[in-house]
């Protein structure tokens, strides 16, 4: 990892519009939870709200925000070649970036979910849901910051995946669960606390987000690399 590379990526997140579009998604959901949690003693209708709303729309849509501030724009506009121009690694490269979104994935989307999982007022559950979208957050920001460093469209792509394949075919079919990030997530929590399900078998939700997480990772720095050699954009 690059030091200097990590704070350019950063200051290039906290200097965006999607910064603030980024954290209004979990500040909102905070609040519409303590405003369920004011209006009904059921603390079933906070969970439900975790786990309908929060881990499968606002995580994912945090991770993504985060990886697309700190790699799409430089791509869109080009001047990722200038980054490129320096003896740096290419892999070294979006791996500096990949952890400044890991982190902000991290503390504004896992988070949220611990903030509003005490909300509710279970610690155990709470810190079920986080241990869940610690492992899913990995995951997401390595995929999307894959598709950051292939098309210029990574929000639209990334926002069907999340909504399409992770929200409405994740829930509905069985099967989709193991090729899921999301649910991978969930099993992992699963282990903290059983009021989270048990879509899959542990072994495979640990390496299947271990394979995603590298390879994402790895990806973005090969087609990095090949953005430098043919100076495509």
């Amino acid at each position: 990892m690059n030091g200097t590379i990590s704070r350019l990526a950063l200051q290039a997140l906290l200097g965006r519009r999607r910064f603030w579009l980024l954290l209004a998604f979990p500040v909102l959901m905070i609040a519409l939870t303590v405003l369920v949690n004011r209006l009904t003693d059921d603390p079933e209708v906070g969970w439900s709200m975790i786990a309908t709303l929060a881990y499968p729309l606002v995580l994912p849509l945090v991770a993504l925000l985060a990886t697309s501030s700190v790699l799409g724009p430089e791509v869109d506009d080009g001047s990722i070649v200038y980054l490129l121009s320096k003896p740096v690694s290419r892999h070294t490269v979006a791996l500096s970036k990949w952890v400044v979104a890991w982190a902000a994935t991290m503390v504004v989307g896992a988070g949220s979910l611990l903030a509003s999982g005490l909300i509710v007022g279970d610690a155990r559950v709470a810190l079920a849901w986080t241990v869940a979208g610690a492992v899913a957050g990995t995951a997401y920001s390595a995929l999307f910051l894959a598709l950051s460093a292939v098309t210029r469209h990574a929000v639209v792509v990334g926002l069907l995946f999340v909504l399409l394949w992770e929200g409405l075919l994740g829930g509905l079919l069985s099967g989709v669960a193991w090729l899921s990030i999301g649910q991978w997530g969930i099993r992992v929590g699963h282990e903290v606390s059983d009021q989270l399900v048990d879509p899959v078998n542990l072994p495979w939700a640990i390496g299947a987000s271990v394979v995603v997480t590298l390879a994402g990772v790895w990806f973005a720095g090969d087609r990095l690399r090949s953005f430098a050699l043919t100076g495509e954009e």
